[in-house]
């Protein structure tokens, strides 16, 4: 067989993160979000989406409100007086001004700043949405411009507009995919991120996937990443968007930079559609990927931030893939689940969880996996059950698993 292991070299130019926007189950805000997170607080709670006569209670993480958007209204986001901006679009556009504005728009003037969203089946919330407005686009399979597009031309955005879809994995590959475009010049700076909605086919068809939780006691113990008694995750959605831009470049201008993207590494599994691979081979070389990516050993990692949605088969198979690219240091190196507290975020997990890292770094502490009541034996790892753990947090991982098999690993550091 293959060796596939990546050797150790040099880090490729990191991208300064100078900017990040979010509106999040945890709040609209870094100061908020990290608070939340290190006091273990969930965002979960009771809704009523779908329209159903089952006795089952629904629990999902959902974003409370969406501010407006100061310059740039929903219409202004489409083409014609009768295109109007989706909750979807409008999640992913605030998280992209609030951004901007973090930064500094003018540090934006005059620069080729690309965007990058991971957002799944775009077209099919879309159409959803139309729906159950009383529209029929379905039935047509009329398409509207991406949002990444409509944002981009909003904005006056000149370098390229993409949209990334790989499942849970989405806005992580975003992330990745702003990096190369900076280590190549190909852009001066890129925002990069993504977002997801709960919608009611999303519910119903991660439901009949059994893929979610069944739990319906109390909101807040639905999600139990890691634990014996995980049974599904629970949906969350929202946004999350960074702007980037080669580290050089940032301290020249003399930017505050939250933090650094070092490396990253993806892979498939090609193994099945929507059912997690047991055996994660394929998730472990996008670990060892990304730790080659940012020219760092295992040794040198102080957190990982795992994918771990609360799915018996996903948390096992991805304890496994910590353990086999980490090695000896997993005995040492924290994990914590922040899904426990925002829910899965979809298409949106990967870029919110590299928020928490960020506040991992802010806080010089390890958010922690709440409801971690009794850690499965399958998972063998150094969690960080109910309490933040206060610790040096320089470097970080932090893993994205989707359907499909898409394995995705950032590195993250603090600036």
């Amino acid at each position: 067989m293959t060796d596939h292991t990546p050797s150790h070299r040099a880090a490729r130019c990191p991208a300064a993160i100078t900017g990040m926007g979010m509106l999040t189950p945890l709040g609209n805000d870094f100061a908020s979000v990290g608070d939340a997170l290190m006091a273990g607080r969930s965002g979960v709670r009771e809704i009523d989406l779908l329209d159903t006569s089952r006795t089952l209670r629904q629990f999902a993480a959902p974003v409370e409100a969406i501010p407006d958007l100061p310059g740039l209204q929903p219409r202004q986001l489409g083409k014609g007086d009768n295109v109007h901006a989706s909750r979807l679009e409008r999640l992913c556009g605030a998280a992209a001004v609030a951004a901007v504005d973090d930064c500094g728009a003018a540090a934006a003037a005059g620069r080729r700043v690309g965007l990058v969203l991971g957002i799944g089946a775009e077209q099919l919330k879309t159409w959803e949405a139309d729906f159950l407005a009383g529209g029929d686009a379905v039935f047509s399979g009329a398409r509207q411009p991406c949002i990444a597009a409509r944002l981009g031309q909003a904005l006056g955005l000149s370098g390229p507009c993409l949209t990334v879809a790989a499942a849970c994995a989405s806005s992580g590959y975003a992330l990745a995919v702003a990096h190369r475009w900076l280590s190549l010049g190909m852009v001066d700076a890129c925002l990069a991120g993504g977002g997801d909605i709960i919608s009611p086919v999303a519910l119903a068809a991660f439901y009949n996937l059994r893929a979610l939780s069944r739990r319906d006691d109390d909101p807040v113990k639905a999600s139990r990443p890691f634990d014996t008694a995980r049974d599904g995750f629970v949906m969350g959605e929202g946004a999350a968007v960074f702007m980037l831009e080669p580290e050089a470049a940032a301290r020249q201008r003399g930017a505050r930079m939250h933090g650094l993207l070092a490396g990253a590494g993806m892979s498939s599994d090609a193994s099945h559609m929507v059912a997690p691979c047991a055996e994660p081979a394929e998730a472990t070389r996008a670990i060892e990927m990304a730790l080659a990516d940012a020219g760092l050993r295992p040794d040198e990692i102080d957190y990982v931030n795992a994918h771990a949605a609360g799915t018996p088969v996903g948390d096992a198979a991805e304890a496994l893939a910590i353990r086999r690219a980490l090695g000896a240091a997993a005995e040492r190196v924290p994990v914590s689940s922040t899904k426990s507290m925002s829910g899965h975020l979809v298409s949106g997990a990967s870029a919110f969880e590299a928020v928490a890292c960020l506040a991992a770094f802010s806080r010089q502490a390890i958010p922690p996996t709440i409801n971690l009541d009794d850690p499965d034996e399958a998972c063998p790892l150094n969690h960080v059950a109910h309490q933040a753990r206060p610790a040096r947090v320089r470097t970080a991982l932090s893993n994205s698993f989707g359907f499909g098999g898409s394995n995705l690993c950032l590195v993250l550091k603090a600036a």
